[in-house]
């Protein structure tokens, strides 16, 4: 079954079985896929399963930042909400490689590449983003990247 019609369907059985957090997280979620689909002019044959992940992923990065900076304000209750919602999306995102993995990538691209120092830097992520796909954070990848060429 495609991604969206996952999500469509979870959404109309949370929404009937009474669950309303979830079924609104998902309906949000299908306005943001959505949202993409007419940005990118995909509205007639919709996104692949790869380009909803994407969104999921950006939707989820937008859950973390916000709970860390409502727990940074002392608004523990919203950054609850936020992270029952990141919860909820990160079910349909694949499973996320670990920092050791993500590091051993890291590592074998920079050598691949010859890469030395920071103006290298871009390419690298590139390229480890191209292998990760949406299994990996771009915020870690980032962060390891920087630490792999300034060694």
């Amino acid at each position: 079954m495609a991604l969206k019609e996952r999500i469509h369907d979870e959404m109309k059985a949370a929404l009937l079985g009474g669950n309303r957090f979830v079924g609104e997280t998902l309906r949000n979620l299908k306005a943001a896929i959505l949202n993409e689909e007419v940005a990118t002019g995909k509205r007639e044959q919709g996104l692949s399963d790869d380009e909803i992940e994407r969104v999921i992923a950006k939707e989820v990065k937008k859950r973390n930042e916000s709970a860390k900076l409502y727990r940074d304000n002392g608004r523990d209750d919203l950054a609850e909400s936020e992270e029952k919602e990141l919860a909820v999306l990160s079910t349909y995102l694949p499973q996320q490689m670990s920092e050791a993995e993500l590091r051993s990538l890291v590592y074998k691209k920079v050598a691949d590449l010859g890469a030395s120092g920071p103006q290298m830097m871009g390419q690298v992520i590139g390229a480890v983003k191209k292998d990760a796909g949406n299994t990996a954070d771009g915020a870690l990848i980032a962060t390891l990247v920087k630490e792999a060429l300034n060694k």
